[in-house]
């Protein structure tokens, strides 16, 4: 009982102490952000940071039944403007093709359709200066119909071969989901659920603690546990879990959301019990050490696995992992000693250091625009559960079916309140 008390005061303490990003250095994120979003998976992703952000009504995580209001808000604005923009460059991009193709062309199979779910508002809230409806249609398509998939029918990340990235969760799943709730379709919300199951059978690594592998299958691999890897599977899975949970059929996808619930716990249980370093951060790969090697601290995949701790105990009740979320967001936050002004891991000009170079990720780089959005993802997410409460901050109960922890949990929390 003391070593618990102690616990849920030290992490109700930090709480209270806890560094917050200023709304000056928010400004600097976002702006590093838009100009630094030129890559398909990358304006997909700043789309899906915009919709959280801005317009949290919109966004899949709000308790809002889906789908959303018909009435876009001018908080809507920044993303329906990128929707606008990809459909409009969509022939040019695609050399005029008709039919079945990607919103913009790419080598990457699943990352245009990052994307996906801006153009799907765009067209619920009847935008009539492109042809939205059409555009999400044909990329639907391309991926049910024309890219490549492995035997058993897990749709390939890449264009040219059957190959599975972890990457795709975060891309592939949520806009199919996203389609289903707004077209009515439940068999997409149910294939969405299956990808996610068929990526899990895929990059699994049980050997390794259920750490994901980041490339598997095709002409080569990378069989690493690439720490954003894990982070975007466990937040594509979030955004599918979200998306049916307030969806129309969520009564009927009771068994996937839990399914969903725990395949998610099982990467942050994997992330988070053995490979979160002293200093608050996850390195670039898990389980490899930063000691003598080429791998490095990574505040990108920390910011995104920390992101999907909040959401998760917003979603599900889920605490378990608050604490060492709380470890992080506080580290990657923390202003440096006697300038409250300038950040430790921000530049001046607002990136987030250290970081995984996107375009290649075992190479540590200097500007991740996807570094970004996950920053913004971590703030939007903690500032959600702060105005909720704090529930779980002590990360003492998972299960909801232990009432006598709970009441332990809860006369803990109060007792610690109480003295701060």
């Amino acid at each position: 009982m003391r070593r618990l008390f102690l616990a849920a005061f030290s992490t109700l303490a930090l709480v209270a102490r806890a560094q917050d990003l200023s709304d000056d250095e928010i400004s600097l994120i976002r702006a590093r952000l838009a100009e630094g979003s030129t890559r398909s998976w990358e304006i997909g992703t700043r789309a899906e940071v915009l919709l959280e952000t801005d317009t949290p009504d919109f966004s899949v995580f709000s308790n809002n039944a889906l789908p959303p209001s018909q009435d876009a808000p001018d908080s809507l604005d920044r993303v329906l403007s990128i929707a606008n923009e990809t459909v409009a460059d969509r022939a040019r991009s695609n050399s005029n093709a008709t039919g079945a193709q990607p919103l913009m062309q790419d080598g990457s199979a699943g990352d245009p359709a990052s994307v996906g779910v801006s153009v799907i508002l765009a067209n619920w809230t009847g935008q009539d200066d492109q042809d939205y409806a059409g555009a999400a249609r044909d990329q639907l398509d391309f991926l049910l119909y024309h890219v490549p998939r492995t035997d058993d029918g897990a749709i390939s990340h890449r264009v040219s071969e059957a190959q599975l990235w972890s990457d795709s969760v975060y891309m592939v799943p949520p806009f199919l989901a996203y389609y289903g709730v707004i077209t009515e379709n439940k068999t997409l919300l149910e294939e969405a659920y299956n990808q996610c199951s068929l990526y899990r059978d895929y990059l699994r690594d049980k050997d390794a603690g259920n750490l994901w592998k980041h490339i598997v299958e095709g002409s080569y691999s990378d069989e690493g546990h690439w720490s954003t890897g894990n982070g975007w599977a466990a937040a594509g899975m979030l955004r599918v879990l979200a998306t049916i949970q307030h969806s129309q059929y969520a009564d009927d996808l009771k068994d996937q959301q839990k399914d969903l619930e725990d395949w998610i716990f099982e990467i942050q249980a994997a992330m988070y019990d053995n490979h979160l370093y002293d200093n608050g951060l996850f390195a670039n790969y898990a389980d490899e050490s930063v000691d003598g090697s080429d791998n490095f601290y990574d505040a990108s995949g920390t910011a995104i696995l920390a992101a999907t701790v909040y959401r998760l105990a917003l979603l599900r009740n889920v605490w378990h992992y608050l604490p060492s979320a709380e470890t992080s967001r506080a580290a990657l936050f923390a202003t440096q000693s006697g300038n409250s002004s300038a950040y430790v891991h921000f530049d001046d000009d607002g990136w987030l250091t250290p970081v995984v170079n996107p375009l290649s990720f075992g190479d540590e780089g200097s500007k991740s625009p996807e570094g970004q959005a996950f920053a913004l993802m971590l703030h939007t997410a903690w500032r959600e559960w702060v105005d909720n409460g704090s529930v779980g901050a002590n990360g003492s109960v998972r299960i909801a079916s232990a009432p006598a922890l709970l009441l332990i949990g809860a006369c803990v929390v109060s007792l610690a309140a109480a003295l701060l």
